[in-house]
């Protein structure tokens, strides 16, 4: 097995996580190595490469094969890429598109970020940089059009806004990013540099939108997320010119995380789950709504799990976040936007199909707030996967305002 990785000093993989990785990562290996499994990994260095081999040896049967995975793109550990082949695949070429951009200044001691149950030092995908953290971006459009801002639910990636990016990019500066802890963007371990709260991510998209060099902007944000945004609109108002929600969470019931999330809050099984790519990724986009994805689409959502476990510490993490935090910022959002001193033009686009978020009182709440609504009935939670080219099109629409909603 030949696997991707950097230069770096190959960071420690317990015997357990590679044996739970085949079992529940890998159906296909699962089957190979039997119920039984005996694991010998022989990891090999080639010199004037960065790549190594790791060849398994099961039953006397000896065979190697190619998962790609982009160097930049994770630090070793486990199995990278996902496609059992070393050719290009849909990850690489979005990786491609976009670029790093420094944002937020790394807090703490700057300590090497150690693993939490044996101490000893972990991989470069879990590390923190030296001074600010990387944002992975992608931008379509001319740089002088009115920026839109747009912003990926929990959990999910820049990678979402695809389809819109390039209806958006004829009149607009169309920018997606990956969040910290998401995606292409940096994944420090927790507690070094950065702990997943609610409060560092709202000061964080303050500092990616200062990098960006972004004076005014629409910000347009899905799910789980909308909160934190909501919360840095109303410090910065002065510089939106519309904000646009996406199956918010606006009422009380909102605020519980649904069983698919909420598992990987809990202890120990939340850990060893948020390891599991098809249940980071696979499950917690196909269970909230109708999407349905392909699979070179699954690919680019499993690609961080399986290029670093730093992508399942991080899930972890935030999940705990989200379950301490996420009640207090959904009462506080729901105060800013029916507070009378709330000037943005705010719209809410709301995906029927949702399973996640009931749509009990969010009409009631819009009428309230005097927001403006516009109901999707073929969408889900994740709106811009189920209807993506039809979202585009409005957003185009509400932030030039030429709809009547």
């Amino acid at each position: 097995m030949a696997i991707q990785a950097s230069q770096a000093t190959i960071p420690f993989l317990h015997a357990r996580q590679l044996e739970c990785l085949v079992r529940s990562h890998k159906p296909s290996l699962s089957s190979w190595f039997g119920d039984r499994p005996k694991l010998a990994a022989q990891i090999i260095s080639h010199r004037g490469s960065n790549k190594l081999a790791c060849k398994a040896s099961v039953d006397d049967r000896d065979e190697d094969y190619l998962i790609d995975a982009p160097v930049s793109a994770g630090d070793g550990f486990s199995f990278s890429g996902g496609k059992y082949s070393d050719g290009p695949s849909q990850s690489d070429e979005w990786f491609e598109q976009g670029k790093m951009v420094k944002a937020f200044p790394v807090l703490g001691s700057g300590e090497k970020a150690k693993d939490p149950i044996f101490g000893l030092t972990m991989g470069s995908g879990s590390q923190s940089p030296a001074d600010v953290f990387r944002w992975f971006c992608v931008e379509s459009g001319i740089a002088d059009n009115p920026p839109v801002l747009l912003v990926h639910g929990f959990p999910s990636q820049a990678y979402s806004y695809r389809k819109i990016l390039p209806i958006l990019s004829k009149d607009y500066r169309a920018i997606a990013f990956d969040w910290i802890g998401f995606g292409f963007s940096d994944k420090p371990q927790p507690g070094y540099g950065f702990n997943y709260t609610l409060n560092e991510y709202v000061s964080s998209l303050e500092s990616i939108i200062n990098s960006l060099g972004i004076d005014k902007v629409s910000l347009v944000v899905q799910g789980y997320f909308s909160p934190v945004v909501v919360k840095y609109a109303s410090q910065h108002q002065e510089k939106l010119n519309h904000l646009i929600l996406l199956n918010p969470p606006l009422t009380s019931k909102h605020a519980n995380l649904p069983s698919s999330l909420s598992i990987f809050s809990n202890f120990l099984l939340g850990e060893i789950f948020s390891q599991d790519p098809l249940r980071a990724s696979d499950k917690a986009l196909t269970s909230c709504g109708p999407y349905k994805m392909k699979e070179d689409d699954a690919m680019v959502y499993r690609r961080p799990y399986l290029t670093s476990g730093s992508s399942g510490f991080a899930l972890n993490a935030i999940s705990r976040a989200m379950k301490r935090e996420l009640k207090n910022y959904v009462e506080e959002s729901r105060t800013i936007l029916k507070d009378e001193n709330w000037k943005v033009k705010t719209t809410i686009c709301w995906g029927q199909r949702d399973r996640w978020f009931s749509y009990d009182g969010v009409e009631e709440f819009c009428k309230d707030s005097k927001l403006k609504m516009v109901e999707l009935p073929m969408a889900g939670h994740h709106v811009q996967e189920d209807s993506g080219e039809e979202l585009g099109k409005l957003i185009a629409e509400i932030v030039g305002r030429r709809v009547q909603l």
